[in-house]
C-alpha cells in the first residue's frame, strides 16, 4: 500500500538537531512538492538556493510488517531521521530512493520525520564539477510517499516487449519462501485480464507472455496496458502485488535511422528542462504533464530529450500516455570526477534504469556525461550497467566531439555547425567514426542564435528560420535518426552563461511556455488543427529604408494565398526546402498579377515589371543592380512609361510611404477551403489573452497549480511584439498567486501561476494591463478522490 505524504510539512531554511528533535524553531508550514526559496525570474542567484535546509512532520504507520519511505526527487543531499535515528541518506537530486524503516518506526503512536537537505552544489557528486548551464534549484522537489508491505513482496517488476505480441516480464521478490505461488496477468487499461500465468515464488524469476491481438503503442495510437505481480498464499488469496503499465512496442535504431514497431520514424523534438519560473523545479503534477502536452499537442513533436537528468515519473506517465518518444539520460554536464564521483554516476544511472525501464514512451539511454570528453573505461562501464538492466533499448551519450569513441549503440551528436548560410547538418561521414550506428542530432540552435521574445522582426524570423534549415537539413539526408534542438524554453542559469539578466534565450518558447516565432516551425510540422504563422508584422518601419525584404509563413495547410488590400496577389511557393514536411513558404512577391488585374498590363509586360519592382524593393532604387536598372530601361521605352509612370508604380506597389497603410491577409487553404486566416494592418486596439493550463484544480494528497499564459494581440489577433507593458495579476478565492503581483510583459508575453491553498470552492484571476481591457479567468477548485492515508 502507498500513502502520500505531502502534506503537513514544516520548513526551516537552517538545519538544526532541535528541528530534528522536533522541537520549536524559526519554520514555517509547506506542502510537497517545495522548492527551498522562491527565485525572480530574471537575474536570480545561485546562492539564493543553495542552503543546508530541513523538512519534518509527523506520521503514525498503518500495522505492517515491512514499512518505506520512498522520496521521488531531493536536491541534493538528503539525510533521513526517524525519531531522531538516521534511517538513511541519498546522493543525487535527479533520481528517487526508498529508505525502508521497518526498524525505527513506534508503532501505535506519533513518529517525527525529518529530512537534512543539502541544497549546496557540490562538486564530489554529477551533475555538479565545473559551472553548469542551468540552475539546480533545491528542496523535496518531487512528492514523499509511505510504501507498507508484508515480509514477502514483490520488489521489482520490468516488463519488455522483444515482439508487437509478446511481453516478457522479470521479478525480483523478497522472502518468496512465505508465499505459495507467483501470479502474473496482463490486462487492459482498465483492467481485464487478457492473459495469465502462474510460476513457483523465486528470489528472480521471467516469463514471457504473449497476446496475439495486441494493439501496438506508437506515437499516433499510444495503447496501454497494465502488467500485474501477485505473490499468493496457499489459499490463493494475494499477499502482495505490484503493477506497471507498459505498451506493446519495439524500438530500433539502424544505421539508416529509428524504427518504431519496425516503421523508419524520424525523431522531431526538443530539449526539455524541468524547471519553472519562480518555482524552480518544484512542479507539481498537473504542470508537469502539461508541458507533456504543449510538446505533442501544440508543438506537434514526436520526441523530447530530459536534458540533462531523469525527469518527473507524471511528465514521462504523460507522454506514455500521449505517444511522445523520450531519449532520457543520467545527470551530468560535461565534468567527469574521480572515482568516487564516478560511483556516485553509476548509481545514479542504475536508478534511472530501474525506476523508468517500463515507460514505453523512453526508446533510449544515454549514458555518458552531456558534453564530456571520451573515458573508455567509464563509459564501458555505464554501458553495461544499462545493457545488463535493459536489454531491450539502445544506448547513446551526448557529445559535443566529433569521431569520439563510440561505445554505445547510436551516436548523439550537438550540431551546433549551422550559422546562418552554410548547411543546416554536418554529414554523417564528417562526424562518427562507426557508419554502421545510427546518428542523432541531440541539440542544435541554442546559443548559436539566442532570440528573446521582443527581439525585432528580422531577428525572430532568422531564429525560426535555423530551426527549419537544421530540421530540412536532417530529413533531407537520410542519415540522421532524428533532432532534437535546443530547447523548448528559456530558462534560468549561472553568472557564466545565458544574457546579462542569467536567462538563455535559447527556448522557441519564453519561460511561461508562450511561443516564440520559432514554435510554429514545429508546430506546422503535423497536427490536426490549422496552424498559420506570419514572421513579419509587415510593418515597413521594422526594416532599413523600408525593404522589408522575403518574410515567411509557416503552416500545415495545403496552401496558402495573399491578399494586399481584399485583392488576390498569389498563392505562396515553397522553393528552397527539399524535405521538411511542411518547409516555410516564401513571401518574396507582394505584386504577383496586381500589375494584370488592377493595372490591365498585359502578362509580359506585367512580368517584366515587377521583376523591376521587386528588385526595387529588395535592393532600393539607389542599389538597383545594373542587370535591371537596364532592364527597367528597358521595359520604360518599350511599353512608352515616363519616369512619373514609374516612380508612381513604384510607391503603389512597392514603397508606400506616405501612402494608406496596406491591409495584408494570408489565407491558408486545403482544396478550396479556407481553414485559417491571418490579416496583418498597423493596430492600436489591444487586447489580452489569458491561457490557462486547466479551470478545474483538485485538492487532494497535495495542492494543485495552474500556469496561466498571458499575451497581448492587436485587434486581429496578431501578437504586439512591442506591448512592453505592465501586468498585473489579483487572485481571489480558494487559491494563492505565486510570483510577483506585477511584472513586465516581454515581447508582449507573460505568465504567471495559480495554487491551491487545501480549500474547495472557486477561484479567480484577474489580469490587468494598460490599453487593455482586463480578463477574469473562473477556477473551479474540487477535492480529489485519493486512496491513500496522509
Amino acid at each position: 500500500m502507498r500513502y502520500s505524504l505531502c502534506n503537513h510539512w514544516e520548513f526551516t531554511e537552517q538545519w538544526s538537531d532541535a528541528f530534528c528533535r522536533g522541537e520549536p524553531v524559526d519554520c514555517r508550514p509547506v506542502r510537497l512538492p517545495h522548492t527551498c526559496r522562491e527565485l525572480p525570474l530574471h537575474y536570480a542567484d545561485p546562492s539564493d538556493y543553495e542552503m543546508v535546509c530541513g523538512y519534518r512532520r509527523t506520521l503514525t504507520v498503518p500495522d505492517a510488517p515491512r514499512v518505506f519511505l520512498r522520496f521521488d526527487g531531493a536536491a541534493h543531499q538528503a539525510e533521513i531521521y526517524l525519531n531522531g535515528q538516521s534511517a538513511g541518506q541519498h546522493q543525487g537530486g535527479y533520481t528517487g530512493f526508498t529508505i525502508e524503516i521497518t526498524d525505527l518506526v513506534r508503532r501505535g503512536e506519533e513518529n517525527l520525520l525529518a529530512v537534512r537537505l543539502d541544497t549546496r552544489e557540490d562538486p564530489s557528486l554529477p551533475p555538479f564539477g565545473f559551472v553548469i548551464d542551468y540552475l539546480t534549484y533545491g528542496g523535496l522537489y518531487r512528492e514523499v510517499w509511505l510504501e507498507t508491505s508484508p515480509q514477502s513482496r514483490v520488489s521489482e517488476l520490468f516488463v519488455y516487449t522483444p515482439t508487437l505480441t509478446e511481453a516478457a516480464v522479470q521479478l525480483t521478490v523478497e522472502a518468496p519462501e512465505q508465499a505459495a505461488a507467483l501470479r502474473v496477468r496482463l490486462c487492459s487499461s482498465a483492467g481485464e485480464t487478457l492473459v495469465c500465468r502462474q510460476l513457483p515464488p523465486a528470489e528472480s524469476a521471467e516469463c514471457r507472455l504473449t497476446l496475439p491481438d495486441a494493439a501496438p503503442w506508437d506515437t499516433e495510437h499510444p495503447n496501454l496496458y497494465r502488467c500485474i505481480a501477485e505473490l499468493l498464499d496457499a489459499e490463493g488469496q494475494v499477499l502482495h502485488s505490484r503493477e506497471t503499465t507498459f505498451g506493446f512496442r519495439t524500438a530500433v535504431f539502424r544505421a539508416d535511422g529509428f524504427y518504431l514497431n519496425g516503421k523508419k520514424t524520424f525523431l522531431r523534438g526538443l530539449n526539455r528542462h524541468q524547471s519553472y519560473p519562480y518555482i524552480g523545479y518544484a512542479a507539481p503534477e498537473s504542470l508537469q504533464r502539461q508541458d507533456a502536452r504543449i510538446l505533442k499537442n501544440e508543438l506537434h513533436c514526436n520526441a523530447v530529450r530530459t536534458s540533462h537528468y531523469p525527469q518527473s515519473q507524471y511528465f514521462l506517465d504523460e507522454c506514455d500516455r500521449l505517444g511522445l518518444l523520450v531519449f532520457t539520460e543520467l545527470p551530468g554536464w560535461q565534468h567527469i570526477g574521480d572515482a568516487a564521483w564516478k560511483d556516485r554516476a553509476c548509481a545514479m544511472l542504475q536508478e534511472m534504469l530501474l525506476q523508468n525501464r517500463n515507460h514505453p514512451s523512453i526508446i533510449l539511454w544515454g549514458v555518458r556525461i552531456n558534453e564530456s570528453v571520451d573515458d573508455d573505461e567509464f563509459y564501458t562501464r555505464t554501458n553495461k550497467i544499462a545493457h545488463a538492466l535493459d536489454p531491450s533499448r539502445a544506448t547513446s551519450g551526448v557529445r559535443y566531439l566529433e569521431k569520439s569513441h563510440l561505445l554505445e549503440d547510436v551516436y548523439a551528436y550537438n550540431d551546433f555547425s549551422h550559422n546562418g548560410p552554410n548547411a543546416g547538418a554536418k554529414r554523417k561521414k564528417d562526424v562518427t567514426p562507426d557508419l554502421s550506428k545510427a546518428l542523432l542530432i541531440s541539440e542544435c540552435n541554442g546559443h548559436m542564435y539566442p532570440t528573446k521574445p521582443c527581439d525585432d522582426a528580422p531577428h525572430r524570423q532568422e531564429h525560426a528560420l535555423r530551426h527549419a534549415r537544421v530540421l530540412d537539413a536532417a530529413y533531407a539526408d537520410g542519415e540522421h535518426a532524428g533532432c532534437f534542438g535546443w530547447c523548448m524554453f528559456d530558462y534560468a542559469t549561472h553568472k557564466d552563461f545565458g544574457s546579462g539578466d542569467r536567462i538563455c534565450y535559447h527556448g522557441v518558447l519564453d519561460s511561461f511556455r508562450n511561443p516564440k516565432l520559432a514554435a510554429s516551425v514545429y508546430a506546422s510540422q503535423g497536427g490536426e488543427e490549422p496552424v498559420l504563422t506570419v514572421s513579419s508584422t509587415m510593418d515597413i518601419g521594422d526594416y532599413p529604408a523600408g525593404q522589408i525584404g522575403t518574410v515567411y509563413v509557416f503552416t500545415n495547410a495545403e496552401r496558402v494565398d495573399l491578399y494586399k488590400n481584399d485583392m488576390f496577389v498569389t498563392t505562396l511557393h515553397k522553393s528552397g526546402w527539399t524535405s521538411l514536411p511542411h518547409p516555410p513558404l516564401a513571401v518574396d512577391d507582394t505584386i504577383g498579377v496586381l500589375l494584370e488585374t488592377q493595372e490591365h498590363f498585359d502578362k509580359a509586360k506585367a512580368d517584366t515589371l515587377r521583376d523591376c519592382l521587386l528588385a526595387a524593393g529588395r535592393y532600393g532604387l539607389a542599389g538597383l543592380p545594373l542587370r535591371y536598372k537596364l532592364k527597367l530601361a528597358w521595359c520604360m521605352v518599350r511599353y512608352k512609361l515616363s519616369f512619373a509612370d514609374g516612380v508612381a508604380l513604384y510607391g503603389k506597389y512597392v514603397g508606400n510611404w506616405g501612402g494608406a497603410a496596406t491591409r495584408w491577409r494570408f489565407d491558408a487553404k486545403n482544396g478550396d477551403t479556407v481553414v485559417k486566416s491571418v490579416t496583418l494592418c498597423p493596430s492600436h486596439r489591444l487586447h489580452l489573452e489569458v491561457t490557462p493550463s486547466a479551470t478545474v484544480l483538485q485538492e487532494g494528497d497535495t495542492y494543485d497549480m495552474a500556469g496561466v499564459r498571458v499575451r497581448i494581440l492587436d485587434e486581429n489577433g496578431s501578437p504586439a511584439v512591442y506591448a512592453q507593458l505592465p501586468l498585473t495579476f489579483a487572485v481571489t478565492g480558494a487559491a494563492v498567486l505565486v510570483g510577483p503581483a506585477a511584472a513586465t510583459a516581454e515581447g508582449g508575453m507573460g505568465g504567471a501561476y495559480l495554487r491551491t491553498v487545501g480549500q474547495t470552492g472557486t477561484a479567480a484571476l484577474t489580469v490587468s494591463a494598460p490599453q487593455c481591457a482586463p480578463v477574469t479567468v473562473e477556477f473551479t477548485v474540487t477535492k480529489k478522490e485519493c486512496a491513500v492515508w496522509n
